[in-house]
């Protein structure tokens, strides 16, 4: 066996067994006693139903990672690529077009492979728990949105690295890392006028003692809201949430019309300020700068590799095209990505707890930040007692319960 195939394909079994065996020892470490901390919250009833949901999730997603993984190595040891390679080309056009054939063919299969999983776990396992609000329509209409998207913006995107790569020699990874940072930095600013409100309606928060009250906290520790937003989240789930996007004079806070409804007035300006605490705290620049560079890594090592021919000899192709080396190289480099996402949600986890102590700190009201996210734990059936590993591989905010701990030990 060709010894990039070998190395790709025994990492991708490796890391399905990892990211397996985690899952499971997740699975074991459900409590049957609630937490003591939430015994004010989670009745008997509604622990039980929080440990079974977890429980369904947990096989569910062990099901459809085993079948995606065995559908693309077939796909690989069949000659999938090469097959798809000649359809992309039959249509006789250049390189440029051809790779963005070849990329959405892949695409598309992915997505044909991924839909019955997505389907049956929107209407059957989130609507068995009450979660689920997504009409036949909604759920169709989402998808023709994101492949519309994926093709305004990422067709001419990706279109633009392939002539880097075909036309501008050993710099080619420089330019196409500035062309998809200034893109990326123009989304920022993009998304919450233009973008997310395809999916959602954004409404300006009535005015009222919700909308005064944020509007006082964020004047009393300098934060300037461009927006406040309610976002009709009850339409696809009843799960409740908020989130703050853009930068400079473009930022926009958002709460969900499920998360109004469930949360006191005094919890969810703690919410908001969870929210305020991540911009005020350079979290979101971090964050960005951190991609930024990963990202620039990720071009300079595709350079080194794009004319490795062994790579396309393990995956069977009788030619060399860039379209197809940046597939490749993505596969070869997936096992190291799974390591820096560990240290990346490590760093995200440590910003969430930064933010807890912001909202803390600033409101005067941890009791009410703690009361807020126990009221959200309830409404989203969240698992009270995950697996460390689990934790460490999967989850970008720490568990609830070191939150609150975390929380009662700020000093206010």
């Amino acid at each position: 066996m060709n010894a990039y195939l070998l190395f790709i394909v025994s990492f991708m079994i490796l890391a399905w067994g990892v990211e397996s065996y985690v899952s499971l020892l997740n699975l074991r470490a459900l409590h049957p006693e609630l937490p003591r901390e939430f015994s004010d919250t989670f009745d008997a009833a509604s622990y039980a139903k929080s440990q079974e949901y977890t429980r369904i999730g947990s096989r569910f997603g062990l099901i459809a990672s085993s079948v995606e993984l065995v559908v693309l190595l077939a796909f690989i040891f069949l000659g999938g690529f090469p097959v798809v390679d000649s359809i992309a080309k039959s249509f006789g056009f250049g390189n440029i077009i051809t790779g963005l054939l070849f990329f959405a063919i892949l695409s598309l299969l992915d997505g044909i492979v991924g839909l019955p999983f997505s389907i049956y776990r929107t209407f059957v396992i989130e609507t068995r728990y009450g979660f689920n609000k997504t009409t036949p329509l909604t759920f169709v209409m989402d998808r023709l949105k994101g492949m519309l998207l994926g093709v305004v913006i990422g067709g001419p995107l990706m279109a633009a690295v392939l002539w880097f790569f075909e036309a501008t020699g050993p710099a080619a990874w420089l330019y196409a890392w500035a062309t998809v940072t200034v893109v990326s930095l123009a989304l920022q600013y993009l998304m919450p006028k233009y973008i997310l409100p395809l999916f959602n309606s954004f409404t300006p928060l009535p005015k009222g003692p919700l909308r005064t009250a944020i509007h006082d906290y964020a004047e009393s520790v300098g934060f300037l809201a461009n927006d406040l937003f309610m976002i009709d989240g009850s339409k696809r789930s009843s799960k409740a949430n908020a989130f703050f996007t853009g930068f400079g004079k473009k930022k926009r806070i958002a709460l969900f019309d499920t998360l109004i409804d469930k949360l006191s007035t005094e919890e969810i300006v703690a919410v908001v300020a969870h929210e305020v605490g991540h911009s005020a705290c350079g979290h979101i620049l971090k964050l960005f700068l951190l991609s930024t560079l990963r990202t620039g890594a990720t071009f300079l090592l595709l350079s080194l590799f794009l004319n490795a021919e062994g790579l396309y000899q393990a995956f069977g192709m009788q030619s060399q095209s860039i379209y197809a080396g940046f597939v490749f190289f993505m596969l070869l480099l997936h096992p190291f990505s799974l390591l820096i996402s560990l240290g990346t949600q490590t760093l995200s986890r440590r910003f969430e707890f930064q933010a807890d102590a912001f909202a803390a700190r600033t409101t005067q009201t941890p009791g009410a930040l703690i009361s807020g996210l126990k009221k959200l734990s309830v409404t989203n059936l969240a698992n009270l007692t995950p697996h460390p590993a689990y934790v460490r591989l999967h989850y970008s905010h720490p568990p609830l319960l070191q939150r609150i701990r975390a929380i009662q030990g700020v000093d206010v």
